[in-house]
């Protein structure tokens, strides 16, 4: 029986080559829905082997035929992106996706007078809002939704119909990310953990074989992956973390001890970050922001022990809280026991001790 069309990207997908036969049988339109674009005729192609190293070329034309292993039929609709959402399974941020980061392909399909390149999607059950979810083409359908609100209300979206289970849409999204630039490390190592926890239980082995990827360099995303929000956010842009400088970054958080002195130079960089926003300034690069987290441990352990003064009661009478070139902040505590004369000592004391190491008032 000559192989329907679906099956190219069933080849693509599989576990094992796969050749594809002399005769293909060409694709009919029969049993297309309301809307719907035909589907072009398939030409007979020869006889090849499927080499394991997929290339860009392979994977969109896989793409644009559209399937899995577990594809049964293919149907190219013309859909109202307003009843299509995103499937929460693709690595690509939706919320970050903007007018300036989509421009290129905007101008594209005007320039072409529409999608010329099908999405993937599947059917929605049950969601009385949505028809059908984004497996692959995030960034076509925000092009697209944009379009239709910024003069061009007419253009449609176009989509292929694929039939497919989560751990076959989420195979197939990874493949057309790993051919996208704007794609971050850090999307894709946060997709990756939790697929793994979603489709292969835990079993780092078993997703590294499904996906052809090396396991070490699936491990070192699943590490990068596991940096707190809160660290992160000392970066001017979640898209600013990359993996092989981020690794080192996520190997330093496993010691309890350094891990601290990191969140807390995380928080101060973030309020810098904030601050250069608000006043119109550049934020800091992410090399500068990683050399900071990497030496905060060591900066951390360099600082001087505060400075401080007990009474003769033994109860803490007077400490230093700073001392820059703004000057210098002393604290006078109460209830250490001492009398005016004695707090003037212990103040006379604590600027005698900056003076030696250089700390003093600048005058």
């Amino acid at each position: 029986m000559a192989r329907k069309q679906s099956d190219y990207l069933a080849a693509l997908l599989s576990d094992d080559d796969m050749r594809l036969e002399n005769d293909v049988a060409p694709a009919t339109d029969a049993g297309l829905e309301e809307g719907a674009a035909p589907s072009p005729p398939v030409e007979p192609r020869p006889r090849f082997e499927r080499a394991r190293g997929t290339t860009l070329l392979g994977r969109e034309s896989a793409l644009a035929r559209v399937a899995s292993g577990e594809v049964r039929q293919v149907t190219q609709l013309l859909l109202d992106p307003a009843r299509v959402r995103i499937w929460p399974g693709n690595a690509r941020s939706y919320a970050h996706l903007s007018e300036e980061s989509c421009q290129e392909l905007i101008d594209s399909i005007v320039a072409e007078g529409g999608q010329k390149v099908p999405a993937v999607v599947r059917r929605v059950e049950g969601d009385p809002d949505y028809d059908y979810e984004v497996i692959a083409g995030t960034r076509r359908h925000w092009s697209i939704s944009w379009l239709r609100s910024h003069s061009y209300p007419d253009m449609h979206f176009v989509a292929q119909v694929a039939q497919l289970d989560d751990e076959a849409a989420f195979r197939l999204a990874d493949l057309e990310n790993r051919a996208r630039k704007d794609v971050s490390d850090l999307e894709r190592a946060r997709n990756y953990a939790q697929a793994l926890r979603d489709h292969y239980g835990n079993h780092m082995t078993r997703m590294a074989e499904r996906l052809k990827l090396s396991k070490g360099w699936l491990s070192k995303m699943l590490k990068v992956a596991a940096i707190p929000d809160a660290v992160l956010s000392a970066f001017a842009s979640p898209a600013d973390v990359q993996l092989k400088p981020a690794y080192p970054l996520a190997q330093l958080l496993d010691d309890r001890d350094k891990a601290a002195a990191v969140r807390k130079e995380a928080a101060r960089l973030a309020r810098e970050q904030a601050t250069r926003r608000s006043e119109g300034r550049l934020t800091i690069p992410a090399t500068d922001v990683l050399k900071a987290l990497l030496a905060a441990p060591d900066a951390e352990r360099a600082k001087p022990e505060p400075m401080s003064i007990v009474s003769r009661h033994g109860r803490l009478m007077a400490s230093v809280q700073s001392s820059n070139r703004q000057g210098v902040t002393l604290r006078l505590h109460a209830g250490s026991g001492a009398n005016r004369e004695e707090v003037i000592v212990a103040v006379r004391n604590l600027l005698i001790q900056l003076d030696g190491e250089g700390r003093g008032l600048q005058t």
